[in-house]
């Protein structure tokens, strides 16, 4: 499926170069023939649909009032919704495709607005922040590099993060007490197997 929502924004850059060579809407004769031609199979009636639905695209597109830059990729973001519209749309219900498509289209923009506002405040350590004198780019991971194994140390949290969720969940208090003084979790020192049976007061083989 994914392949072909490509396949059609590949011909919709094709067919369509600027807003004023958008195809003409269909009648709604011909709208009922092409998606029962398509019932049957016919690939050619499925991306007229698509084509001749292009400018619907651009009017919803329009509405947001984004700037020229981004309204491209809107009406790329728009065409995966009109896409879908084709492919799931029923005719022999009565409505009208362009409701049903409008439809479509606006939810596959909101769904991309949202998920560009989830991750509007997180910030990607490999993302170029500046550049050197020499043009090179510089990272955040450039300025903030100590000499560590970022990567690592991160993995090293969030495993250590898993194991004491694991010790909470899953273990007796007894065996959790045991464990931290064994191997000096939580910020406490490591203690030897005779220690940790003197402050437990339990059998070192118990330990």
């Amino acid at each position: 499926m994914i392949f072909q929502i490509l396949q059609q924004l590949l011909c919709f850059f094709l067919h369509v170069g600027t807003p004023g060579s958008f195809r003409k809407p269909l009648s709604k004769q011909e709208e009922i023939n092409c998606f029962q031609a398509m019932a049957r199979g016919d690939k050619p009636a499925r991306e007229k649909l698509i084509l001749h639905n292009m400018r619907l695209v651009a009017h919803i597109v329009k509405k947001y009032g984004v700037p020229q830059q981004e309204q491209e990729e809107l009406i790329s973001i728009g065409t995966v919704g009109l896409v879908k519209a084709v492919d799931s749309f029923d005719s022999q219900k009565g409505a009208r495709f362009a409701t049903y498509a409008s439809r479509c289209i606006e939810n596959e923009i909101l769904m991309y607005f949202r998920a560009q506002k989830k991750h509007a405040d997180q910030i990607f350590m490999g993302e170029p922040i500046e550049t050197d004198g020499d043009g090179n780019q510089l990272t955040l991971m450039d300025i903030i590099d100590d000499g560590t194994n970022l990567p690592e140390t991160v993995d090293t949290l969030m495993q250590s993060k898993q194991l004491y969720l694991y010790l909470q969940q899953s273990l007796e208090p007894r065996e959790a007490q045991i464990l931290i003084h064994r191997y000096g979790l939580y910020g406490s020192a490591p203690l030897t197997q005779r220690e940790v049976a003197k402050k437990t007061r339990i059998s070192r083989s118990y330990v």
